[in-house]
Formats: structure tokens, C-alpha cells, sequence
């Protein structure tokens, strides 16, 4: 498998713009559509917060119900959140003019948004914004990028990812594009994610690979611990590579779950790296658990952590915090049998066994402690079982960002 280029336009028949319409901001691109030049298979997972965006209710009922998909509208700087029946009229008036721009039924647009809770979104803007992205939509890498920039909020960098592989012959792509920086502590997903493939795969195996995959990837990040409205996760697949259709859980399933787990994992990182105000992507990987679900607890617990956040930040080897995580987790083991690691690219350095601290050099640790990617490394010698979290630090800046986000 070959990471590539690209973002949503990766992938064959796949179009995308971005652009400047003035929903919210000024100054910036803040609408983006997915366009798809054949009907696509969908698949989606979204918030488990019971305070669900008007598009979430929308979506949902699409991925359900829908014969298919065949185009995505997003908007940023207005979540479209706990605005009674005139967001939920906001999605029906959206994706009906997005139907009349493109030529597509109406029951095959997805909507999105992203940004400050309970504001209405001027629908003037975003039906002329839609007549502007139909007319500006390209299947050029770019055009992708333009996409993945327009769904930013607080992301400081836009989020792609893209992969090629072959099945039976045929050359496969999976795309994504994602935004995410704070209100991230997902239990199905996280913010806005968009993927696209070109395979041919049943309705149902797109979902099971989707929903089996943000287990180990997306729900595996935190950056706040607050679980948004609006978390929206979308694969598309239009059949286009041309492989013979994916119906069974063979090899071909498999090879395209692995990609899946490539781009999912990516954007993840991605989102996690780029936290409000962060300074650090914070890895948290427990190895030799009881069971997968411990070894999940277990490391997002340390990533969760707001005094181990706060210790990455300050590059200080306070490890003791670590272990504190961990024994709140709700997972039973013997404190005195694990072990803890600090990791990064300058080296790995010991830091606990058998019950205390080991003999380690503080100026080490800090300077491992300072780069860019920190990881902290579980031994919990009870079993087979593994996984990773990832999170930030937590810094000054994202009190700052947060104290005055609707203005």
C-alpha cells in the first residue's frame, strides 16, 4: 500500500470545492462540497452526545434509508446545533438547492456543519455559496485541499490523507479529509470526517468496515474530553476502480479494511496533533493487557489525563501522574508488575518497574519530552492485548482560544 497525494479527490469520480461565502467569516473559506459523478454506496457514524446538530438527524436518516449517496455540503463557523425546527429546515432548504445545482436527487445530499452552538445559519448565504461550489468543483487534488480548508475552524492546518493498493488488478484509492481541534472526546467520532473510495463494496461491509475501524482510530483521541454535536464520520464509495464488488468478508474485505485503518488512524493523529493551543501530539500505547477493551481503557485514560496533559506541556517527567490515570481507569492490576516507558524520535528511556521510579535522568526525559510527538509506553504484563490513544498537552493558549470562541 502506497500512501499518496490527495485529499476527497483522490479517489476516481470524486469532485470538491471550497470557498469564501461569508456564512460566518469573513475572511476565510468557510463552505466546501463532495461530489461524487456516479450514485455511492455510504456509510456513517456520528455523535453519541443526545444534544444532536440538526445535520446529524439529517444525515443519519440518509445513511439509512437513502438508495445512495451522491454529494456532501459543508459549512463552518455555525454548528447548525440546538436550533429547534429552523435548522432542521436549514438542512431540508440545503439539500434541495444542492439537488437543483447538481442534478441529483434530493434524498442523496448529505449535509455538515461545524462552529458555535445554537446561532442560525443565513440561508441567503449558503444557497449562494452552493451555486458557487457547483460551479467551481473540480476532481483536482486541489480542488481537495480547497475542501479540507473550507471545513476548518480552530484547526491551525487542514487534515488529508490518501492511499493506493490493488485488488484483483485493479488500482483502489481511499481519500479523507477531516477537521478537528477542540470539543473532541468522541464515542462514535469525531468533528467532520469525510472519506472516499473508489471500490466497489456492499452497502453493508462499508459500514461494518467503518464501524469496526473508528474502535481503534477516532474513538481513540481526545483532545478536551467534551464530545461534540455535531461528530459526523462519512465514507463514500462509488465503484469506480472497477474491482468485482466486495459482498463477503474475504481478502479483498480485509485489504480494504487495512487502507480504511491507514487513512482512519492518520486523520486521527492528525486531529489529535493539532489540539487548541497544543504544542505536542501526546501517544499514550499500552502493550500486554487482559483484553482489547482494558488495553483501550487503560490508554486513553493516561491521554485523557489533564495534570499528564499539563506535565507534556511543561516537559516535565512527572510520571507519578501517569500512574494515577491508570489506576482510575476502572481496570483492575497490580501496580507493583507494570512498567512505563518514555518514547520519542531521540530515543526510549525506562522510568518505572516493579513498583517505583527507576534510576533515569531528568534532562533526558525532558528533552524527549520536548519534541514534537511524545509517547508514553504501558507494559501491563497481564496479557496479549494492545492499543494506542492519542491526545495533546494541554497549554496555556487553549483557555485563551476557548474564553472567547463566539467572538
Amino acid at each position: 500500500m502506497d500512501m499518496i497525494r490527495g485529499g476527497v479527490t483522490a479517489a476516481k469520480g470524486f469532485e470538491a470545492a471550497g470557498a469564501e461565502t461569508g456564512v460566518k467569516y469573513k475572511d476565510r473559506k468557510d463552505m466546501a462540497v463532495i461530489y461524487s459523478q456516479v450514485p455511492c454506496r455510504q456509510a456513517g457514524v456520528f455523535t453519541s452526545n443526545v444534544v444532536k446538530a440538526a445535520p446529524v438527524l439529517w444525515d443519519k436518516n440518509v445513511i439509512d434509508y437513502s438508495p445512495f449517496v451522491q454529494a456532501v455540503v459543508i459549512n463552518s463557523g455555525i454548528a447548525n446545533a440546538c436550533t429547534g425546527v429552523l435548522g432542521y429546515e436549514c438542512c431540508k432548504k440545503t439539500v434541495e438547492c444542492a439537488a437543483k445545482e447538481l442534478d441529483i436527487p434530493v434524498d442523496s445530499v448529505l449535509v455538515a456543519s461545524t462552529g458555535v452552538i445554537g446561532m442560525q445559519i443565513p440561508m441567503e448565504k449558503i444557497t449562494a455559496g452552493i451555486e458557487k461550489l457547483a460551479g467551481m468543483k473540480s476532481s483536482e487534488l486541489e480542488a481537495g485541499t480547497m475542501a479540507a480548508e473550507a471545513i476548518m475552524t480552530t484547526d491551525t492546518v487542514s487534515k488529508e490523507a490518501a492511499i493506493r493498493f490493488e485488488i484483483d488488478g485493479k488500482t483502489v484509492t481511499v481519500g479523507g479529509m477531516c477537521k478537528g481541534s477542540g470539543m473532541i472526546h468522541p464515542n462514535m467520532c469525531t468533528m467532520l470526517g469525510f472519506i472516499t473510495t473508489d471500490i466497489a463494496i456492499s452497502k453493508e461491509l462499508l459500514q461494518d468496515a467503518l464501524s469496526t475501524d473508528v474502535k481503534d482510530t477516532f474513538n481513540m483521541i481526545s483532545v478536551d474530553g467534551d464530545t461534540s454535536t455535531n461528530d459526523t464520520l462519512i465514507v463514500l464509495a462509488n465503484g469506480m476502480a472497477g474491482n468485482e464488488e466486495i459482498i463477503s468478508k474475504d481478502d479483498n474485505y480485509y485489504k480494504f479494511l487495512e487502507a480504511l485503518h491507514i487513512i482512519d488512524e492518520t486523520l486521527a493523529k492528525k486531529m489529535a496533533g493539532d489540539g487548541e493551543g497544543a504544542t505536542a501530539l501526546f501517544e499514550t500505547k499500552v502493550i500486554h493487557a487482559g483484553s482489547k477493551e482494558d488495553a483501550r481503557v487503560l490508554s486513553k485514560s493516561v491521554i485523557c489525563s489533564s495534570l499528564t496533559k499539563a506535565a507534556i506541556f511543561g516537559h516535565d517527567a512527572n510520571w507519578g501522574r501517569i500512574l494515577c490515570a491508570l489506576g482510575y481507569s476502572g481496570v483492575k492490576f497490580d501496580p507493583e508488575n507494570i512498567e512505563l516507558f518514555f518514547e520519542g524520535k531521540s530515543g526510549r528511556m525506562q522510568i518505572y518497574k516493579d513498583g517505583a521510579a527507576v534510576d533515569y535522568s531528568e534532562e533526558e526525559a525532558t528533552k524527549i519530552l520536548s519534541e514534537p510527538e511524545v509517547r508514553v509506553l504501558v507494559d501491563m504484563k497481564m496479557g496479549e492485548y494492545e492499543a494506542c490513544a492519542w491526545g495533546c498537552d494541554l497549554t496555556y493558549d487553549y483557555v485563551k482560544i476557548n474564553a472567547d470562541y463566539r467572538s
